[in-house]
């Protein structure tokens, strides 16, 4: 049986597979292994994302450990991270060394969408790049395969996610410093309160307790606020530097 042949009959057994709603699990596993011995690759992998762009599916074949740990650590290292801050979709790498290795990803599209990707890994000779028409029917296909078996969902374009990474990363701040804040401001609002309604108290001196008590419940709605961000904007604070606009006031900062 001749090599295209072979690719004709891996992609028909997936969308065989993906008509009968398959477990794409199962289907993938079988034809990236597959796919793997066809085209010479040492490892390959599928990921399937979830919420928060999360793998919710990994499916992945490898000849050795060591390869699976390379192909990982690709992915973990290289992909991953330029996906979430460049957008990346598709990639063909080479990598020098003893012996070299070349690597692809390739993503996993369905209805305009991206809701995955495939990657894989070549140790020795590169031919890879000759191969890419199969590998991104292949790819292709997984994609719908995951759409049949009702894995896939509406997710957010690689700008939506980064926004919504970087609303996250300001919620978790905002609660990080609402907690130690807050442990700091009690005691202190508690003590100011004592002694503007104690006995004794002088007119200037209640005046600037109300002003300490004023100001720390500032602090407090600043805070709630800021937990309150639901775009990532900014504005020009000073020169370059740049600050986050806060939702207006409202009942809920004062709880």
């Amino acid at each position: 049986m001749s090599n295209d042949t072979h690719k004709y009959e891996i992609l028909r057994q997936l969308a065989m597979a993906g008509a009968a709603g398959e477990d794409v699990t199962y289907s993938a596993e079988a034809a990236l292994k597959q796919a793997a011995e066809l085209v010479g690759l040492s490892a390959a992998a599928l990921y399937l994302w979830g919420k928060k762009g999360k793998p919710a599916v990994n499916v992945a074949f490898a000849e050795t450990e060591t390869e699976q740990e390379h192909l990982q650590s690709l992915e973990d290292d290289l992909f991953s991270a330029l996906r979430n801050e460049r957008q990346l979709e598709s990639a063909y790498m080479s990598f020098a060394g003893d012996p070299p290795r070349h690597s692809f990803t390739l993503p996993l599209r369905y209805q305009g969408q991206v809701h995955g990707a495939v990657i894989g890994l070549q140790t020795g000779e590169r031919t890879i790049v000759s191969e890419n028409i199969f590998l991104e029917a292949l790819s292709a296909l997984l994609a719908l395969n995951s759409a049949a078996a009702g894995l896939t969902q509406k997710l957010p374009t690689g700008r939506q996610a980064l926004d919504q990474a970087k609303v996250e990363g300001i919620h978790q701040t905002a609660v990080t410093a609402n907690h130690e804040i807050n442990n700091a401001l009690t005691p202190i609002l508690g003590i100011a309160n004592l002694l503007r309604t104690g006995p004794g108290v002088t007119p200037d001196m209640k005046e600037k307790l109300q002003k300490i008590e004023s100001s720390a419940d500032r602090i407090r709605s600043v805070l709630q606020r800021l937990m309150r961000v639901d775009k990532p904007d900014s504005v020009v604070y000073y020169d370059n530097i740049k600050m986050i606009p806060l939702p207006p006031e409202d009942e809920r900062d004062d709880q």
